[in-house]
């Protein structure tokens, strides 16, 4: 019987994103305590989002709206890079990317756990921005991903391509 296997991903449905970011500017735009602030957001290149308000405060209550739209729309606040919020002529402004890929330290960290604490007869493998990982056993595969979702890890991760 052929190995089974699965990939481990990081990737953030930009469709789903921009979705995201529409409700929270529609949401912006009619709350009362935006108002007379200049607070918006709005898309800045492909993977960055440009948060603006006229306080620190604001800028800051603006980016949880924009959480919580994220969280709404199933996207793991985890998948957002957000920096910190600074000043800018007479506004403040928090830039906001969004993390696709696994980068190479995360995927041995999650490999490590892989290694440690699953069945011994699972393997995972790093392929560029994302992990395989193959076992004989159905079983042992999900119980990889059982152990995976229970940590604590800095990257949302997806489980796709099970075969």
């Amino acid at each position: 019987m052929a190995d089974s296997s699965f990939d481990i991903v990081s990737k953030v449905d930009h469709m789903e994103a921009q979705n995201a970011v529409g409700q929270a500017q529609k949401e912006i735009a009619q709350r009362y305590d935006f108002k007379g602030v200049n607070a918006s957001i709005e898309w800045s290149g492909d993977e960055k989002i440009l948060l603006k308000a006229s306080a620190e405060e604001r800028v800051k209550a603006v980016l949880e709206v924009l959480e919580a739209k994220f969280i709404k729309r199933g996207i793991g606040i985890r998948s957002l890079d957000e920096g910190d919020p600074y000043a800018s002529g007479k506004e403040y402004r928090i830039e906001v990317g969004l993390k696709n890929g696994i980068s190479s330290e995360d995927a041995k960290k999650i490999s490590k756990i892989i290694r440690d604490e699953a069945p011994k007869s699972v393997k995972s493998q790093i392929q560029g921005d994302e992990l395989r990982v193959q076992s004989k056993s159905r079983d042992d595969l999900q119980s990889v991903i059982a152990l995976l979702k229970g940590k604590d890890l800095d990257v949302a991760l997806q489980f796709v391509n099970m075969r």
